[in-house]
């Protein structure tokens, strides 16, 4: 899939916006994951469920982050800031030859973060799910991935995701209310 046209619109709109406009993505590419970090943490457990899900979320991101390690790995795409001729120079270091391009990782986590947190607390939807495409997009707007790589990432990411949810929420209530009925045990 070549999306490199796209990229060179992207990275030439980039370097159009304004500097404040840059800085905050450049933050925001480089940190913004950890505000799922903070959701994660704060979680809304509420019973069983919602409780079970709040622990898994983070394994489940792990997993869709393997998961992403293991593809870029196999398919080892160069990165855009380096193979895309005629292109803006990307807004931030240029990662490694060898640090592969495809799937991008961000946006992969922030995927599976976003499907993970709404399935545990769905009232986060309107800002999980804002936040993972805005992560997504600020891996092009940077420079360091094509628009291919991230919307498989969030694709591969919120996949995974929904794919453990399922699979995993139902025996870790019951895991969870069950250690709850243990006299003496007392959990939230």
């Amino acid at each position: 899939m070549d999306t490199s046209g796209l990229y060179r619109v992207v990275t030439g709109f980039a370097h159009a916006a304004p500097g404040w406009v840059q800085r905050a993505f450049e933050i925001w590419t480089e940190y913004g994951l950890l505000l799922f970090g903070v959701l994660f943490a704060r979680g809304g457990r509420r019973g069983p469920r919602a409780t079970a899900l709040a622990l898994l979320a983070p394994a489940i991101t792990a997993v869709a982050y393997a998961a992403s390690e293991a593809l870029k790995h196999t398919v080892e795409e160069e990165r855009p800031c380096r193979a895309v001729a005629g292109a803006a120079a990307s807004l931030v270091r240029c990662p490694p030859p060898g640090d592969w391009s495809f799937p991008s990782n961000h946006a992969t986590v922030a995927g599976a973060a976003a499907v993970a947190l709404v399935a545990a607390v769905r009232r986060l939807a309107p800002l999980v799910v804002p936040l993972a495409l805005l992560m997504a997009f600020s891996r092009v707007f940077v420079g360091v991935h094509y628009p291919h790589d991230v919307a498989l990432g969030l694709l591969l990411g919120g996949s995974v995701a929904a794919l453990l949810v399922l699979a995993l929420t139902g025996p870790a209530a019951k895991s969870g209310s069950e250690v709850r009925n243990v006299p003496g045990c007392r959990m939230p």
